[in-house]
């Protein structure tokens, strides 16, 4: 299947226009970036004699599912950075940023900011809610770049512009890791329309690998006991302690694999998963980067903890490679002790890999003569793809172009098939294969009915 094209209609202006009221109300602390109302980085009007550029990153905080907090703040982070050197070619950069509250309607709200405080781009944001944010991006022809992937829309809008394979690509990733050792594996996932598309997913990777689809258990997406949930998976893989008895209390379940994807509340399963452990035959965990990372790790126990040997897809080299290092320079130097920030999360990573993609482009339009920076030229300049952006190796170099969408049934705007497997040593994430694993295959060959 190649990818998808719907007519958009051409925005009739795309001339920046900046609420001052807002930028006065929203900017007083930096506590305030992620409030309803957004803020505003690097708003210094002395741009070169250039005009400034004006875009903006949303995610959800404070919220009992999902949250992002560090996207949007890394945002704000890249802004001081580019504007202590001058902007990008002369173009000081405004981030705009926006709570969505894991809410349709606010999702739409923050899209709807967007356009009218004139955002040439949204840029490294999360939200579930493609449908209800990418209408009004489209009706205005605002690119929405590299978004985290957690939307399907954001795999079939002719706007948005993935910088990695998103959910499909770290489910399938995550099948083929498992499909090595396990015989039978059960999928603990969010009881959501989004969580609905992950069996098949995973099932993909299994399945080339020979291995039979997983059981599938089904969890609310906000809970804080998952003791029936971790019963349920332990039973779908023959390892519940009724079937073993006592007697195996301790050993092992051979080929016995859990795997789960709960997103912030991925802690919650394991913490009963432990729990209930104690009295169980062990199996081999697993999860995917986004619902497990370092920080997860080091809160559950570290090397003590249930997630030690975990199997773990990413879409990024691990966080310690050297390849990070100048975000984690940028984060050091102008993130002010912000908390928010972690280096390792992939929320993070994302949205450093979108904003070093919106400057290829602006340098691209500046090597063309162009000065100004619309959604239109944006547009234009990724559709056309004369040059590959090149993210320093944290991604293969990335076009949009028809040619470089991949044949993938429901997504049919990835670009980018790679993941990494890694694997939890002594308590930290490290790398189980070295390089990328390309699943564009176990995509393309995906059952939407299994």
């Amino acid at each position: 299947m190649t990818g998808r094209r719907r007519s958009l209609p051409r925005p009739f202006s795309s001339a920046p226009t900046v609420a001052t009221a807002s930028a006065v109300v929203c900017t007083a602390a930096i506590a305030s970036l992620l409030s309803g109302c957004g803020s505003l980085a690097g708003a210094s009007e002395d741009a070169g004699g250039k005009a400034p550029i004006t875009v903006m990153t949303w995610a959800p905080d404070g919220t009992k599912a999902t949250n992002m907090p560090g996207m949007p703040a890394m945002a704000q982070a890249y802004a001081r950075w580019v504007n202590s050197r001058g902007g990008v070619r002369g173009h000081h950069l405004k981030v705009l940023t926006c709570n969505e509250h894991n809410d349709s309607v606010t999702a739409a709200h923050c899209a709807q900011r967007a356009v009218d405080e004139g955002a040439v781009a949204v840029v490294g944001s999360y939200s579930q809610f493609g449908r209800s944010f990418m209408s009004p991006l489209e009706v205005k022809g605002i690119p929405f770049i590299g978004g985290y992937g957690a939307s399907d829309e954001e795999f079939e809008s002719p706007l948005s512009y993935p910088v990695n394979g998103g959910q499909a690509a770290l489910l399938a990733g995550n099948g083929r890791q498992l499909a090595r050792d396990c015989k039978r594996v059960a999928l603990v996932r969010p009881d959501t329309i989004q969580g609905d598309q992950m069996p098949s997913l995973l099932n993909s990777g299994l399945e080339s690998g020979h291995r039979r689809p997983a059981k599938d258990i089904k969890a609310p997406e906000d809970g804080t006991d998952y003791s029936s949930e971790v019963n349920r998976a332990l039973d779908g893989v023959g390892a519940d302690p009724v079937l073993y008895g006592t007697a195996a209390a301790g050993g092992k379940a051979p080929g016995s694999c859990v795997t789960a994807s709960l997103g912030d509340h991925t802690d919650a399963f394991f913490d009963s998963f432990r729990r209930l452990q104690e009295d169980s035959p062990k199996v081999q965990v697993a999860s995917v980067l986004g619902s497990v990372g370092q920080s997860l790790l080091n809160r559950t126990g570290g090397r003590s903890g249930p997630l030690e040997d975990a199997d773990i897809t990413g879409w990024y080299p691990v966080a310690h490679d050297p390849r990070w290092d100048p975000m984690r320079k940028v984060i050091n130097d102008f993130a002010f002790g912000d908390n928010r920030i972690d280096a390792a999360d992939q929320g993070v990573q994302t949205t450093w890999i979108a904003y070093t993609v919106l400057r290829s482009l602006i340098e691209q339009l500046d090597d063309a003569g162009v000065e100004d920076v619309t959604p239109h030229a944006l547009q234009t300049t990724l559709d056309r793809g004369d040059r590959a952006v090149d993210t320093g190796g944290l991604t293969p170099k990335l076009r949009w172009r028809d040619d470089d969408m991949l044949a993938v049934q429901d997504f049919p705007r990835i670009v980018n098939g790679m993941v990494t497997y890694q694997v939890v040593r002594d308590g930290e994430l490290t790398s189980a294969k070295d390089g990328f694993v390309n699943v564009t295959r176990t995509l393309e060959r995906r059952r939407t009915d299994s």
